[in-house]
């Protein structure tokens, strides 16, 4: 039994330190430089990159190699805080329970850690990376974490917490197989937000093609802008003869929404009426949606302002931040931070959607607020577009919609691999669900390699 983490664990795993499966070299486990050492006059444009906070996340999301700052190849072998692939790194300093491990696929060969990381290197003959990072994912190893806080204002842990970190291990084949089964669902969860990113961009640039570049076919099927086509003079430029320019207001019906009282404790269930609000969209990503984290009941509904819109309802964020932009999947409802748009019939919820994409720089200039920037319905509903003719929206849909399906599907697949996964990770962290050997092993077998003496005596029950 692992008290602290509140369950048992199988007879014939062991349960240890940090500290005691990290590896064998020195600084093994360390913690990021001084402040001063690596601040902003430090970064350059290209050299060693530094792991930050962004690049980490709380959840069992693989590591962002976005935005990256870099220092000189100098600066770090002064600084000496090297991470690399295989090694696990954490937030010390901020949002605790932050961690990730850099892939052996990451793009750099080194890093350097920030002043607000910790880093631990661990010994492979005694665990597997992969089966440590999952171990330390599961929630109540989070929990665990988050509970350690020493600090007063910014949350913070330390070195000496790090290494007091328990961890509790079977055999090193068992280890294997629990990675592979959870390796398994996290890679087609990769690949389907691969496919989706490729899907997005095809559809972002075709209509880029289309409604910016003004590139659409003509009606011999020829790009109208490189073939000659007629342009006109409006407000907003030139564009294409034939087509205008209007507001949102003309494509779709802008509708707010509306929280109902937070003293309300009965206005709020777990499965009622789908409620959405900007920070449900800031977690997740997708581009449908079908609801929040949490619901409304009929009572709330009928105490507030919000509205039910329909599926396929384009949803925008309006306030802190602007620019959130998702299609539901079913009849929603939302907060006061959204302006959304019902698309008239003849419009289509793709169209309309990356009109919003490509038009949010717009809609956010329009804003206004002291305390944060809003965009009002009234001023949502006059922001100028240009409107193509219905004919051209109906070809630009008939490409489009099929790939909008096919985002949904992979995203809905997605969302079924997580909650599986995030049901199976406690279960066989804790040895509720024992993974399939493919050969039994004696206990004394349990490291494969052999240990030191007087460690392979204290462990063995033989």
């Amino acid at each position: 039994m692992i008290s602290e983490l509140g369950f048992d664990i199988p007879f014939d795993w062991k349960v240890f330190n940090l500290v005691d499966v990290a590896s064998e070299e020195k600084r093994s486990i360390i913690s990021g430089p001084f402040g001063s050492s690596i601040s902003s006059k430090f970064f350059i444009d290209e050299g060693i990159p530094v792991i930050r906070g962004s690049n980490l996340s709380v959840d069992i999301k693989k590591f962002n190699e976005e935005g990256f700052v870099f220092i000189s190849r100098e600066k770090a072998e002064e600084l000496k805080a090297w991470a690399l692939s295989g090694d696990i790194v954490f937030t010390a300093a901020g949002t605790l329970g932050q961690i990730n491990i850099i892939p052996e696929s990451s793009k750099f060969s080194e890093y350097i850690i920030s002043n607000k990381q910790l880093r631990v290197r661990l010994n492979e003959k005694l665990v597997v990376p992969m089966f440590a990072y999952y171990w330390l994912k599961n929630k109540p190893m989070v929990s665990h974490i988050i509970n350690q806080n020493t600090g007063s204002t910014v949350p913070l842990i330390n070195l000496t917490i790090l290494k007091k970190l328990p961890i509790a291990l079977p055999r090193i084949n068992e280890q294997k197989q629990i990675v592979n089964i959870l390796e398994s669902l996290d890679d087609k969860i990769e690949l389907n937000d691969a496919i989706n990113k490729n899907l997005e961009e095809m559809a972002q640039a075709i209509f880029k093609r289309w409604f910016v570049d003004f590139e659409f076919p003509n009606e011999n099927g020829e790009p109208f802008k490189s073939s000659g086509g007629e342009f006109e003079e409006s407000e907003l430029g030139l564009i294409p003869k034939g087509w205008r320019v209007g507001t949102l207001s003309d494509l779709g019906e802008v509708v707010g929404g509306a929280t109902p009282s937070k003293s309300k404790e009965e206005y709020y269930t777990t499965w009622g009426i789908p409620w959405i609000t900007p920070k449900d969209m800031s977690i997740n990503k997708n581009k449908y949606i079908s609801r929040g984290q949490i619901d409304i009941t009929e009572e709330g509904f009928k105490s507030s302002s919000t509205r039910i819109v329909p599926k396929g309802t384009v949803l925008f964020s309006s306030r802190a931040p602007i620019g959130y932009i998702a299609v539901s999947k079913n009849e929603v409802t939302t907060n006061q931070g959204f302006k959304s748009l019902i698309p008239f019939e003849h419009i289509g919820s793709e169209f309309l959607y990356y009109v919003l994409k490509f038009n949010t720089e717009t809609i956010e200039n329009r804003a206004s607020g002291s305390t944060f920037k809003e965009i009002s319905g009234s001023e949502m509903k006059r922001v100028p577009v240009i409107i193509p003719p219905f004919y051209v929206i109906e070809q630009f849909n008939i490409i489009v919609e099929p790939i909008g399906k096919m985002v949904e599907k992979c995203e809905s697949e997605s969302d079924s691999l997580i909650q599986l996964r995030d049901s199976l990770l406690p279960k066989l962290m804790s040895g509720e669900i024992r993974a399939p050997l493919k050969q039994e092993y004696s206990y004394s077998q349990m490291f494969e390699l052999p240990m030191a003496a007087e460690k392979k005596a204290q462990y063995s029950t033989t």
